[in-house]
């Protein structure tokens, strides 16, 4: 299994000279299975430029795994090349909901007035589903869902492969309400969906002085992240869903941040930025943050 991190900004796209290193492209990464397999977790702008990549590929399906349909995490769908070929086969997974159907939601956004293309003249074959309450393969992948803290339906993703896995948590507060040091492990969202995962992708859009201005807002706090992380016995952690007002600068201090807070094994935890691959092996996870090509 390889990933590869298209966005990871969180809330609102944020290019610039100030965000050059950790990218501003909201959420979308890309997860390759050993046989050719093709998942997309989110469609944030970030879905623009794979897209551009996918378009000269040979994979005919493609499975979109959505956490939530905020628009950060939609925005980009529009511009995916993909589903531009009538020869493509698109799965669309997303929450559930009890009043509207996935289609019904994500039609939505496009169609207009805030979109010139409506979802039903997308020429691509695609079809739509509920995450999955219980675990499904995709090819070589299995992949199960789990609703978090978050405003709104969502849910966070594991994907699992000969072994190793990956777990994405863009946007989850852990920490609301008691917090973690007054919350039995089980009431903890999240948390058996993250259990032992070699590599966590993780909401860590807020300093820890600036939690307490946005408690309730669907998003953590450095030192949330690290003691859920630390409390599902996470392997390796990404930071992930930066918010949209830091800089490379600020970034880099937050690391910090969550390397004392994890201790003395602080090279476990990283920030995404864009271009960063993850490939998983028998040995080990490798993350590379230029990419590898």
């Amino acid at each position: 299994m390889r990933i590869r991190v298209w966005g990871c900004r969180g809330s609102l796209a944020a290019p610039g000279a100030d965000t050059l290193r950790y990218g501003g492209n909201t959420s979308c990464v890309e997860v390759r299975g050993d046989r050719g397999e093709a998942l997309v977790l989110d469609a944030g702008t970030g879905m623009r430029p794979l897209g551009v990549a996918m378009s000269g590929d040979g994979a005919a399906r493609i499975d979109i795994l959505l956490s939530h349909l905020h628009l950060d995490h939609l925005q980009g769908l529009g511009f995916f090349r993909p589903l531009f070929d009538p020869d493509r086969e698109i799965h669309i997974w997303g929450p559930s909901s009890p009043v509207q159907s996935l289609a019904d939601r994500i039609s939505t956004y496009l169609s207009p007035p805030l979109f010139p293309v409506r979802l039903a003249d997308i020429p691509a074959h695609l079809e739509f589903h509920d995450a999955p309450e219980e675990p499904m393969t995709i090819g070589s992948l299995t992949v199960r869902a789990s609703l978090v803290t978050h405003q709104g339906p969502t849910v966070g993703y594991r994907i699992e492969e000969q072994g190793r896995s990956m777990v994405y948590l863009p946007d989850h507060e852990p920490g609301l309400g008691l917090g973690l040091s007054g919350r039995p492990v089980e009431w903890v969202s999240g948390y058996n969906l993250a259990h032992r995962t070699d590599l966590l992708l993780h909401d860590a859009q807020y300093g820890d002085g600036e939690y307490p201005h946005h408690i309730g807002w669907g998003h953590s706090a450095i030192a949330h992240v690290v003691d859920f992380a630390r409390m599902a016995e996470v392997e390796r952690l990404l930071l992930f869903h930066h918010d949209p007002y830091h800089t490379d600068d600020e970034l880099e201090l937050m690391v910090t941040d969550a390397q004392r807070c994890w201790g003395l094994e602080s090279s476990r935890v990283q920030a995404a930025c864009e271009g960063m691959t993850v490939t998983f092996a028998a040995e080990g996870v490798s993350i590379d943050p230029a990419g590898g090509g």
